[in-house]
């Protein structure tokens, strides 16, 4: 996936490139034809210069008895001569040809300005020339000169459109920058966005108000879930105190008695749903603190030793390769133990007897990485997107129900900022990761 203002850079390199193209196939042409205009010109400039030259001295000094009636002059590498004859012409001359001139035994082709005049009467031929092999070397540098500028252009003007689009595009990224990592809409920076582009200008105001109702509609969901959890909790709680001094009684019935220890275990899965309800609820509203300092190798190896015998009597082998450590700062050290303990836990129940846990830690990019990996049933790509959705459970290999547990490890990962994804592969197993900023 490209930036935009990349795509941008490159669509106006492109149409450049497009243009230069053109530029390339017509350059020779325009180059030759420009070139011979000059030429032309220099030509004709010079022609003046004789002519006004012969109007103050006169013909006399250039056409003598002892010249035979002619006068040349070429330069000493032979690349330009001015040659004046007297002549007998039936019309008059002023034309531009390409001719052969024999100049010291050489045969060199030149440029010639022809050009006729009279003085006293008489009729005089001026030829001016220059040859043709230096009017192509100066063809040939021009072009040098054009492609070097071309290429300079060309360069520049990428670099000056990336760099311009860069600052036109500078209000999108810190819009995209407000929305990365936003795990609640109640933290979104409601900062105006400084623009001069109506476009970023109302994307950024739909997004405050998208934020500021979506922010309404969970503080209503929160509260919802707060007091129905509290007004089931105190039904509940004396439900149970009921049912366990019937327990206690001693003339009860053998059957009622199993009867009750059913129906105590059902109010103890609704105890445990209402309080995991609340602890999302108050982690999503931010009510815990972050003022710990712990090592998060300390605190896997304690989530270890605390399933290890569960997992031994499942006949699964867990293993941990902590090879690095990593103090975690400003965190909640009961909470990340729930996370993480969610997580193990439900990788125990979801692996068959023979098989593994893996629990490693790493650095990768700079950032503290722990994963946590089963050789268990897997998961479907349907299954993945609904793991951290609540209530939307997926069913163990044992038949139990996994609950709200990853829902509730999710808000911990979210509440931290720590980045948590997964990876499953039916009948291969599942492997969660969980990536700690390296500044946290």
């Amino acid at each position: 996936m490209m930036k935009l203002r990349v795509k941008l850079a490159l669509f106006n390199l492109l149409s450049k490139l497009v243009f230069t193209l053109l530029f390339l196939l017509l350059m020779p042409y325009l180059i030759e034809r420009i070139n011979l205009i000059q030429v032309d010109n220099d030509l004709i400039q010079k022609r003046e210069q004789v002519i006004t030259l012969i109007s103050k001295v006169g013909i006399e000094p250039f056409i003598t008895s002892d010249t035979m009636n002619v006068f040349g002059s070429y330069n000493i590498l032979k690349e330009e001569f001015i040659s004046l004859e007297r002549i007998d012409l039936k019309e008059d001359a002023n034309y531009i040809e390409v001719s052969q001139r024999l100049i010291e035994g050489e045969d060199i082709a030149y440029r010639v300005l022809n050009y006729s005049f009279k003085v006293d009467g008489d009729t005089f031929l001026l030829e001016v020339g220059k040859s043709l092999s230096s009017i192509l070397h100066t063809e040939k540098n021009i072009k040098k000169v054009m492609l070097v500028f071309l290429v300079f252009i060309i360069l520049i003007t990428f670099l000056t459109d990336l760099q311009y689009t860069r600052l036109l595009l500078r209000p999108l990224d810190i819009i995209t920058n407000k929305l990365k990592g936003i795990s609640n809409p109640s933290i979104f920076d409601k900062t105006p966005v400084r623009t001069t582009t109506s476009d970023f200008h109302h994307l950024d105001h739909a997004l405050k108000d998208l934020m500021a109702h979506i922010d309404e509609l969970f503080q209503k969901e929160k509260e919802i879930t707060v007091n129905i959890s509290h007004e089931l909790l105190t039904p509940v709680s004396v439900i149970r105190s009921k049912l366990e001094n019937l327990l206690i009684q001693k003339d009860i019935d053998p059957e009622i008695s199993t009867k009750i220890e059913e129906s105590l275990k059902t109010l103890h899965r609704l105890q445990s749903l209402v309080n995991s309800l609340l602890l999302i609820a108050r982690i999503e509203s931010l009510q815990y603190l972050r003022e710990e300092s712990f090592s998060v190798k300390e605190v896997l190896l304690e989530i270890i030793s605390e399933i290890n015998p569960i997992a031994e009597d499942a006949g699964i082998l867990l293993k941990e390769e902590l090879a690095q450590d990593f103090q975690f700062k400003e965190a909640n050290r009961s909470l990340i133990f729930s996370m993480f303990y969610n997580v193990v836990n439900n990788a125990v129940k979801n692996t068959l007897s023979g098989g593994e846990v893996l629990i490693k830690s790493f650095y990768r990019n700079n950032n503290f990485v722990v994963t946590i990996s089963d050789t268990g049933s897997g998961m479907t790509e349907a299954q993945k997107d609904t793991l951290f959705s609540r209530f939307k459970t997926k069913l163990e290999t044992n038949g139990n129900n996994t609950g709200i547990g990853l829902a509730i490890s999710k808000s911990i990962a979210d509440f931290h900022r720590i980045e948590i994804s997964v990876d499953s592969i039916i009948q291969k197993g599942t492997s969660f990761s969980f990536v700690f900023q390296e500044n946290s």
